[in-house]
């Protein structure tokens, strides 16, 4: 399928590996030109390297730390104007239990996960609207839908960013710019090896053991890839998904046992 986006101009945040990565490196299929965001130089400039070499579009990395001011006004001014794709990420909050956390531990995932996506898309809607022509995605978490005990931080946080998408998108939708949520669930990236190795620590087994346990969780009995997520992500900011207004699309593999 043609997505209808070649030529398109995306900012992608935390997109040097995992989910980022994945959903840069479908768009960069579609012919869409990357402003490729992560912390670490080097690790980013190698990924824009070979994402540019193999799909032949223009890659430009920007090293800054997506959840600060800063760092956005870094991203922004390498991005200029004209951008017509913003794909918002960052790396969740640790795991724990509610009397583990402090205000401070709750102003540090609201600052990640709510404000920061909030503050990019105030940054690019409104030169969306005025073209006509706009497209945010936004990566979450299945406990947007289904809240995990232990991610009490992801929880509280990736919720309030929800709430905000679900009045925004309805907003702007009239101006042809869509807003959408990706909720992921266990996938094969450096989130899960983390989680993973929390229950190899707290119970005394293998990484493989904890890994197979995990996966027998989820009804398609494994974890999800960075390809197919990034698929997803690609066709809600092609030209085929403007009625895709305000929705949190799950990708877990069927392990939230909900129907609506």
């Amino acid at each position: 399928m043609d997505l209808g986006i070649r030529g398109k101009r995306a900012i992608v945040c935390a997109g040097s590996k995992g989910l980022g990565r994945g959903c840069a490196e479908a768009l960069a299929e579609a012919g869409v030109d990357l402003i490729l965001n992560a912390r670490s130089a080097d690790v980013l400039d190698a990924a824009a390297q070979e994402i540019a070499k193999t799909y032949g579009v223009s890659v430009t990395p920007v090293a800054a730390d997506i959840t600060t001011e800063e760092g956005r006004a870094k991203v922004m001014a390498a991005a200029g104007e004209g951008i017509d794709i913003l794909v918002n990420n960052a790396g969740g909050p640790p795991p724990g239990l509610w009397s583990d956390w402090n205000r401070d531990d709750f102003i540090k995932a609201l600052d990640a996960n709510m404000l920061a996506p909030i503050a990019m898309m105030q940054a690019v809607l409104p030169a969306m609207m005025e073209r006509g022509w706009g497209r945010v995605v936004n990566i979450t978490s299945q406990s947007v839908r289904a809240p995990i005990a232990q991610l009490g931080l992801s929880n509280a946080a990736r919720s309030g960013l929800t709430g905000f998408v679900a009045g925004t998108s309805r907003q702007v939708a009239g101006s042809g710019v869509t807003i959408n949520n990706m909720l992921p669930g266990i996938h094969a990236t450096d989130r899960a090896v983390s989680l993973d190795s929390n229950v190899v620590k707290a119970e005394g087994i293998s990484m493989e053991e904890a890994k197979a346990r995990r996966a027998k969780t989820i009804p398609a009995g494994r974890y999800g890839t960075t390809t197919e997520f990034g698929a997803m992500c690609a066709f809600l900011c092609s030209q085929h998904a403007g009625f895709i207004v305000g929705q949190n699309i799950m990708l877990d593999g069927g392990a939230a046992n909900i129907s609506v």
